[in-house]
Order: C-alpha cells, then sequence, then structure tokens
C-alpha cells in the first residue's frame, strides 16, 4: 500500500553545522518526487532521513499519516535503492531477490510468487540463477531494484541509482524505473544531480541548494520559468546563458537593457523598481538564434553536431561565451563572425540578488 511522506520543518546538524537548516515538503501517495541539486546539497542525507539511516536533530517526518521520525530503519515499510548494487556475490539473482521477505519469516509460496512477479516485470526471469558476478551492470541494477519491489514498501527510495551505469544502460533504466512507476503507483523519492533524470521522471522536482528548496515544481515549469538564476544555471543542458547588463530608463512599461557593447535590447519583461539597474539577461540556446540584424555578435570558437541539432559557442568581446541553437543544415566554420538574437518570450531578468524575473505574455 502506497503512502503519502510529509518533510515538517525537518532539520540535521552535525555538530555546529546545519546541513539542512529548515525543510518542509508534503509528497502525495503516489507522487514521484525527485531531490535535484549539486553534491553537498543535502539531498542524500534528507533520504536517509526518511529511511531511517539518519537521525533528525529536529522536526518530524510523517509517512502515510504514522509519525515514523524515531522508528528504526525496520519498521517504517520502507525500500531503498542505493548507488551501489550491494548484491550478495555468493548468492543467486532469486536469492538476492528473496534474501529480505526470508529474513522476515515470510512463507516460502509468497516469497516465490513474488520474486517471480519482480523478476517478470523487470526482464530477470531468465537470470534468477545466475551470480551477480555473471551479471551486466545494467542487470545487477535491475537485481537491486527487484529486491525493493518484492518488499512491496510504502515508498520506494532511490539514492543516485543510475550514477555507475553507462549512458546507453542509464538511459534504459531510466525508462524502466518510469514503467514501474506506471505499473505500480507507488510513491517514490529519487535523488539524482542529472537534471535530465530529474526531467523524464519527475512530477515535481526539488531543486535544493545549501539544505534548502530553491524551487518546487512540475519539470517543464522548473525549465520555462526557473525562480532563481541558481535554478535557471542548474536544470538545462547547455545551461542557460547569461549576461550582464544595466538598466536604462523607460516609459513603455518594458525594462529596457543595455548590453556590454552598448546595444539596447527592450525585454518583454515588466519594469519595476524591484528590479534594480544592475541585472543580468539570462536565455537558453533554443531561445538565441542566428539573424543578420541580431544584437549579440561574437566569433564561433565550437560547433557541436548533435545529429537533430547543432550547437555553436561564440566568443563575445568582453570574454563571455554563449552557446546558440542553430540549423543543422547551416554552414558555419570556426572563426566565422555571427549575429545572434534572443527571443524576447524567452529572455528572464535577474535582478542583483539572484531572482528571476519573467516575460510577460504578449497578447496575440
Amino acid at each position: 500500500m502506497t503512502a503519502s511522506i510529509q518533510f515538517a520543518a525537518v532539520a540535521k546538524r552535525y555538530g555546529p553545522v546545519d546541513v539542512i537548516p529548515d525543510f518542509s515538503l508534503d509528497i502525495a501517495a503516489g507522487e514521484f518526487i525527485v531531490l535535484l541539486g549539486p553534491s553537498g546539497c543535502g539531498k542524500s542525507t534528507l533520504l536517509r532521513m526518511l529511511a531511517g539511516l539518519e537521525s533528525v536533530s529536529d522536526g518530524r517526518i510523517v509517512l502515510g499519516g504514522t509519525d515514523v521520525t524515531d522508528l528504526p530503519p525496520g519498521k517504517r515499510g520502507l525500500a531503498m535503492v542505493f548507488q551501489q548494487y550491494a548484491l550478495y556475490p555468493h548468492m543467486s539473482v532469486f536469492d538476492n531477490m528473496a534474501f529480505g521477505l526470508r529474513n522476515i519469516g515470510v512463507a516460502d509460496a509468497q516469497v516465490q510468487q513474488r520474486v517471480t512477479a519482480a523478476a517478470q516485470m523487470l526482464e530477470l526471469d531468465a537470470l534468477l540463477q545466475r551470480k551477480p558476478g555473471q551479471l551486466s551492470g545494467g542487470q545487477r541494477q535491475r537485481v537491486a531494484i527487484g529486491r525493493a519491489v518484492v518488499k512491496e514498501p510504502k515508498a520506494f527510495l532511490f539514492d543516485e541509482p543510475l550514477s555507475n551505469l553507462d549512458a546507453k544502460l542509464r538511459s534504459r533504466t531510466r525508462i524502466e524505473i518510469a514503467r514501474l512507476h506506471k505499473r505500480l503507483g507507488s510513491t517514490m523519492v529519487f535523488v539524482t544531480h542529472d537534471q535530465v533524470e530529474a526531467m523524464t521522471l519527475a512530477d515535481r522536482i526539488v531543486v535544493m541548494n545549501g539544505g534548502r528548496i530553491e524551487q518546487l515544481g512540475a519539470p517543464m515549469e522548473i525549465y520555462q520559468k526557473p525562480r532563481t538564476k541558481f535554478v535557471a544555471g542548474f536544470v538545462g543542458s547547455p545551461a542557460m546563458n547569461f549576461l550582464p547588463v544595466e538598466r536604462v530608463p523607460d516609459d513603455q512599461g518594458r525594462a529596457v537593457v543595455r548590453l556590454y557593447g552598448g546595444e539596447l535590447l527592450r525585454t518583454q519583461v515588466a519594469a519595476s523598481d524591484a528590479l534594480g539597474r544592475e541585472l543580468c539577461v539570462g536565455v537558453r540556446p533554443e531561445g538565441l538564434k542566428l539573424a543578420e540584424a541580431g544584437v549579440i555578435s561574437g566569433g564561433v570558437e565550437l560547433i557541436e553536431r548533435l545529429g537533430e541539432r547543432s550547437l555553436a559557442h561564440v566568443g563575445l568581446g568582453n570574454g563571455t561565451v554563449v552557446v546558440a541553437e542553430v540549423p543543422v543544415q547551416r554552414p558555419l566554420a570556426l572563426g566565422d563572425v555571427v549575429h545572434l538574437q534572443p527571443d524576447l518570450d524567452q529572455l528572464h531578468v535577474f535582478d542583483a540578488s539572484g531572482v528571476a524575473h519573467h516575460a510577460e505574455v504578449r497578447a496575440a
């Protein structure tokens, strides 16, 4: 039976160091939540506190309406999949998946039924008699996931489970986890620093920074309307382009900024005293296009041919390098001088404190 999860003003301290100062989050039953952030932001610590592997300094953790803050791990009804597979090398795949059930006295017939069903779901049924040393990395990770599935937990916890896989296996296993969530409808909390994993798996993403929630929202909301410069720079590959600008007086309700070369750019962001004078504009590569009269000019330093699209790295006169998406058929060479124009609907303005101000929707 799947369950909701609530972090209520949870804090974690190691001596005088506040790793997580004050964290609150409600996760609905059946929801897939991804905790996303750089190393050291506290995401794995939160997962370990939820699992009962780390103590809580302050606050409460509630699982399905029951306070589990002080319960030992084995009493919480959770299943955790780690970055390391942690399989018993001398046991078969079947015995690795069955080990936890046998430990708690589940009847043999029930063990057989659960392991067989999980193995079929994860395409492991032909591998049940093999030892871990006879499996690929992707197969071992699926065994680790299967070991969690057979427990029929209230929620699944994933701690960077794809980090040790190569790119192809990572992509395939990511799809398998998404399918698993669809089949089981279980609550899942997934920790990663990989924004591609977050974007493709999550119902909602929790972007973390310094032990705090920087932004919480649906994947495309996070991508299209980042709340801060940190989020804008962390989510997206390649990262958002940032250019320092200066705001100039304006009397038409839209913020006008001056680029480093003196060019003026009238944004679609509402003019406001809260913006201040020293600003930064941000635009993603797909929002920066080649244009004969583009306000940004520079020389091509690198071209990434990615098949379905090409990315040009353009060096500007002030030493900044921006990345622009260019037509795959466009003949570009290193050293070519190009002009770029940002799509004003995709342009973001960040004030001195790093808070984002987004373009207003233009009337049709």
